[in-house]
């Protein structure tokens, strides 16, 4: 019978009484993979220079929507930037890496051509013991999601082919796990918020109003809720098509949210209608909001195809005690909602 005899040219071996790169590198792998951002900048912070011998590390996190990333975690003793923006021009050797989606090795930071880095790029260039340093995109799914820098390498001027290799491996490890709490939270916003307007959905507000009114019964207080109803939106549909009616609805939204506080809740409750939940808050004052929102509505007219479309909302407001039900108070602001669409729309009315 022949044996395959092969030799162990391709185990990660150690000297006798040494611990293989393999196994200095799976455990960090594994704390590596999970939904939790500190866990990951506390490995990219603290176990990965020791790994690659180098003195300083920061990792940023990339605000896609507003092309900034910002400082997550570092350990530098002196002053870093926290935030930086991908749209500078020109772009620092960070905003390369990211617009590249490529590695960036700096050997030498005084003489690097690619990109040019200016003295002005250089602020904080003093504060380094050497002149080099790695600046490695986290990438999940072909988009950047991230930066790691590592810089001042302890023995050598320079990072080996190993070196190279290993951030690699743990940049691919950490934009991964990183991509994945981005769609995490992704999923949890959108299980919690509508999705034409990102007001709170019809669920979330229910959850909410629960939630105030428990608080009620314990610490006492009151609260007031204001149903919105958007008038007319059928004759929008009707006549532009219901792309124009999407855009009312979040117009209108935008409006609500504007003439509130932030301790309040607005939510899309249907298709056409809103609430609003307003802790600590008297009836008077609801009506104040209320009618805020009906001059700042009607005050707006929304240009659709080069077509101006008047807007206007009719309004319900209540003042309710812990003693009510949920539907106790939805029921109610709603006979009051009614009762402005009855009394011509573009009004409020107050539940009493």
């Amino acid at each position: 019978m022949h044996q395959d005899n092969k030799s162990s040219d391709n185990t990660d071996t150690a000297p006798a009484g040494g611990i293989s790169s393999l196994e200095r590198i799976t455990p960090l792998a594994r704390q590596i993979n999970c939904l939790d951002i500190e866990r990951i900048a506390n490995v990219c912070i603290d176990n990965i220079p020791k790994l690659i011998g180098v003195r300083f590390a920061s990792l940023y996190i990339l605000d896609e929507a507003n092309n900034i990333l910002h400082l997550q975690k570092y350990n530098h003793p002196f002053l870093i930037n926290k935030i930086v923006s991908i749209n500078q021009s020109p772009p620092s050797p960070m905003v390369v890496a990211v617009r590249s989606k490529m590695l960036v090795q700096i050997r030498d930071i005084d003489s690097h051509k690619r990109p040019i880095i200016r003295k002005s790029q250089r602020a904080f260039s003093g504060n380094y013991e050497t002149k080099n340093c790695i600046i490695a995109p986290l990438i999940c799914h072909e988009k950047v999601v991230g930066v790691l820098n590592l810089a001042d390498k302890i023995e050598g001027d320079s990072f080996d082919c190993d070196d190279i290799a290993l951030v690699e491996l743990f940049s691919q490890l950490v934009g991964a796990s990183i991509g994945n709490i981005k769609l995490f939270e992704k999923m949890q916003h959108q299980a919690v918020t509508d999705g034409l307007t990102g007001l709170a959905n019809h669920k979330t507000f229910y959850d909410i109003l629960e939630k105030e009114l428990w608080r009620m019964r314990r610490y006492g207080g009151q609260i007031s809720l204001i149903m919105v109803d958007i008038d007319n939106l059928k004759r929008v549909n009707d006549a532009y098509g219901h792309h124009a009616g999407d855009k009312v609805i979040r117009e209108i939204s935008k409006k609500i949210r504007a003439c509130i506080r932030q301790i309040d809740t607005a939510a899309r409750y249907g298709g056409d209608e809103f609430a609003v939940i307003l802790p600590n808050t008297s009836l008077a004052e609801a009506i104040v909001a209320a009618e805020r929102m009906v001059d700042s509505v009607s005050g707006s007219p929304i240009t659709w195809k080069k077509e101006q479309i008047a807007l206007s909302i009719s309004v319900g407001v209540g003042e309710y005690g812990a003693e009510n039900s949920p539907e106790d108070i939805t029921n109610r602001s709603d006979k009051a909602l009614y009762m402005a669409k009855q009394a011509g729309k573009n009004t409020v009315r107050v539940f009493e």
